[in-house]
């Protein structure tokens, strides 16, 4: 009998099969917004782009990458508070650095800031595990510096891991990951010490992938987000529910993108069904499930 490797982090799971629960006040579609702050080298390392990078020194690509940390940024944050929506932060450790304006508005607005390592210019999952240890390490102590707190949740930069992610992430003190998007409610995966919390992370609801490599408009994308809430509000009626929106401020922090995603945004808040809704963030998710008896999450 063939078998295939496996990475034996969790079992097999039906969605369908899983023990009911709720979100507080009998909510049944928690939505988080996540935020992704990403700080890029200048003429090295791994970047997004919205063109063809230009060989060697590329200022115009690293510039457009800026534009997020300079503008779009203050945009989605002045959004944000337009509809009193809470946010988590995907931050490079940095930018707190570079742009400490944006840490001080995060912590301003109460929101939850998620390691995503130190730059985007760079990823771990081909590094030694000791130095991704250290990294990891150096991720938490520089969050908690700058904030007061240290970090309960991560995502790596380019969602990569190592084989050994996932245990270094429990045995630095990290809570939940959001780098394995295989479902639709959190799960706990195994670690060599203990268990660690996968938070739902959409690689479909996400501006990076759907407007950069797919090639699909702003308005394409706010459509996704309405249609993925709309059927997500009808499936959480038998199954409770994550819905996490990805965002990138380089990306729907242009204007015109911002335009759409502001509709997109108004729809779900004042949708007439918004009291099925919990609007919150990863780590609250985290809090409540631990609070439910042993065994309802998987």
């Amino acid at each position: 009998m063939l078998e295939l490797p496996h990475h034996g982090r969790y079992p097999y799971s039906a969605i369908t099969q899983r023990p009911d629960y709720s979100w507080p006040q009998g909510k049944r579609l928690a939505i988080y917004l996540a935020l992704n702050i990403e700080h890029f080298a200048f003429g090295d390392g791994l970047g997004h782009a919205m063109t063809n990078t230009l060989p060697g020194i590329d200022p115009r690509t690293f510039a457009w990458r800026d534009y997020g940390n300079r503008v779009g940024v203050w945009r989605l944050l002045e959004l944000l508070d337009e509809l009193k929506a809470p946010a988590c932060h995907l931050v490079n450790t940095t930018i707190m650095d570079y742009a400490p304006a944006i840490t001080e508005a995060i912590m301003a607005r109460g929101d939850e800031i998620v390691g995503h390592g130190r730059t985007n210019a760079e990823r771990q999952g081909q590094w030694w595990e000791a130095d991704e240890k250290r990294v990891l390490e150096e991720v938490r102590d520089k969050i908690m510096h700058h904030t007061g707190r240290a970090p309960r949740g991560w995502m790596g930069p380019w969602m990569s891991q190592s084989r050994v992610t996932p245990d270094l992430l429990q045995e630095t003190g990290y809570k939940f990951e959001m780098d394995w998007p295989g479902d639709d409610q959190p799960i706990w995966m195994k670690t060599r010490q203990g268990r660690l919390m996968s938070m739902p992370y959409s690689l479909e609801i996400n501006d990076s992938p759907q407007i950069l490599v797919r090639h699909h408009t702003g308005e394409d994308f706010a459509t996704m987000i309405v249609h993925q809430f709309e059927e997500m509000l009808r499936q959480s009626e038998r199954q409770p529910l994550v819905l996490g929106i990805a965002l990138h401020t380089m990306i729907v922090g242009q204007p015109y993108r911002l335009y759409a995603l502001r509709k997109a945004l108004e729809h779900i808040v004042n949708h007439p069904q918004a009291d099925k809704v919990w609007l919150t963030r990863p780590g609250e998710i985290h809090d409540h499930l631990l609070t439910l008896p042993e065994g309802t999450v998987v």
